[in-house]
């Protein structure tokens, strides 16, 4: 079977793909890939299931060796990669000859790059699904240099395409939609209208389970301790300093902070990209979800 050998895995790389969904009344989070649309593109690419297990790279770093050759696509966070030496383009399908390094550099603009790998990352199932929970452990733990990752036959569809010409993360202020609640009513006029009229900075003290925001403090109306609700991706939890943390996908099953807001699910593949400093925008919508 054909591998992968991991020499140097960045910062981060961790294995991803649709995740553990509707588990959350058993204690299980959904996990999976932080920008779903850019894991879905990768798979896509080199013709797997959309939701083929793939590795999530956070700012760059990652280096594989292929054994047996692989089809590979870069997706999401764009960075200067390179096959044995020679230069290559993100969003495109590349093949990387057997015993030839893939070298993934720091992000020009974005956070998470999506590597997928014709046949998917083949490694074992845990509650139906390969992805790495770093708040629970659940899954595989995050990867290491010198571990080896066999290919799997999830491909689908024959390789049609060379480059998908698509928008690369913003570098610059990102504008979220949001709705309002479930506790909004937990905090006073001032604060809901901050949250709508002021950025909030992404500060270094974030990563897959949730980023912490800076900016205007969020006033609570109501001072009583509230019992553990359940947690959704996306929500805007506020604690009682008052500087908001926006839930990503390895966030707790539950929180008992108030939620004022919760970022449409169509959103948070842009949430996801963000990087310490950039500032977040909020615009409030009407309904339950926009994706």
């Amino acid at each position: 079977m054909n591998s992968i050998e991991v020499l140097d895995a960045g910062p981060l790389t961790s294995v991803q793909d649709f995740g553990r969904p509707g588990l959350a009344a058993l204690g299980v989070g959904q996990s999976g890939a932080a920008d779903v649309a850019a894991m879905r593109l990768a798979n896509r690419l080199v013709g797997n299931a959309e939701g083929a297990a793939t590795l999530e790279v956070t700012f760059g770093g990652l280096q594989v060796r292929a054994h047996g050759g692989a089809w590979v696509a870069v997706t999401g966070a764009p960075c200067p990669m390179s096959v044995g030496g020679r230069e290559v383009a993100p969003y495109s399908v590349i093949w990387v000859p057997d015993g030839d390094v893939l070298r993934l550099g720091l992000p020009t603009t974005g956070l998470r790059s999506y590597l997928a790998v014709r046949g998917g990352i083949d490694v074992p199932l845990v509650i139906d699904s390969r992805s790495t929970d770093t708040l629970s452990a659940v899954g595989p733990a995050p990867l290491a240099a010198g571990d080896h990752l066999d290919i799997g036959d999830e491909q689908r569809q024959p390789l049609s395409v060379d480059v998908a010409p698509v928008r690369q993360p913003e570098a610059g202020d990102l504008r979220l939609r949001v709705v309002l609640g479930p506790r909004d009513d937990w905090f006073t006029d001032d604060a809901r209208q901050a949250l709508l009229s002021e950025p909030y900075e992404v500060t270094t003290d974030s990563n897959r389970i949730g980023m912490r925001l800076g900016g205007t403090a969020l006033e609570r109306s109501r001072t009583e301790e509230l019992p553990s609700e359940g947690m959704v991706c996306g929500a805007l939890q506020v604690p009682p300093s008052g500087q908001p943390t926006l839930f990503l996908a390895d966030h707790p099953v539950t929180g008992g902070y108030p939620v004022i807001a919760v970022v449409v699910s169509a959103d948070i593949g842009l949430a996801a990209q963000a990087r310490p400093g950039q500032r977040l925008w909020f615009t409030a919508v009407a309904g339950p979800d926009l994706s």
